[in-house]
């Protein structure tokens, strides 16, 4: 189940986003990769996303391949009683927003060392893994 490297739902919105050139090219990078993985919450959120949010929306039967081919053989994170217990400890312990203490605890859950992402703080540590924010 385990993996080096989460990604956060931001990493893979880049790799769509042709206004950021730079981060667009370090989120195809990162997810060209094979040591990742991701959470149901992850593909729920780019679901969301490149459905309603894109410049250029992604078309219905587009993001079920995407899903298919890309995100699911990579989700190794479903929902659990003990990844919301996991997230609303650190919800309070850490004061993270809700959704963001949900990625943390799937990530730890996935066994992955590392979480990428630009929204937490880099270099930041719980227990046995690290915030990296790729574009710094």
């Amino acid at each position: 189940m385990s993996a080096e490297v989460f990604l956060d739902t931001n990493i893979l919105v880049y790799c769509f986003d042709s206004t950021n050139p730079e981060k667009q090219n370090i989120s195809k990078e990162l997810v060209a990769r094979k040591n990742w993985i991701v959470s149901w919450q992850v593909v729920q959120e780019f679901s969301s996303v490149a459905l309603h949010k894109f410049r250029t929306p992604l078309k219905p039967d587009d993001l079920a391949d995407y899903i298919e081919l890309r995100l699911w053989p990579r989700c190794r994170v479903l929902p659990s009683e003990a990844i919301f217990q996991k997230a609303t400890t650190i919800y309070n312990r850490y004061g993270f927003r809700f959704y963001d203490s949900l990625i943390i605890a799937s990530a730890l859950a996935s066994g992955a060392t590392k979480l990428l992402s630009e929204d937490m703080q880099h270099g930041q540590r719980i227990d046995s893994l690290e915030f990296l924010n790729p574009f710094v």
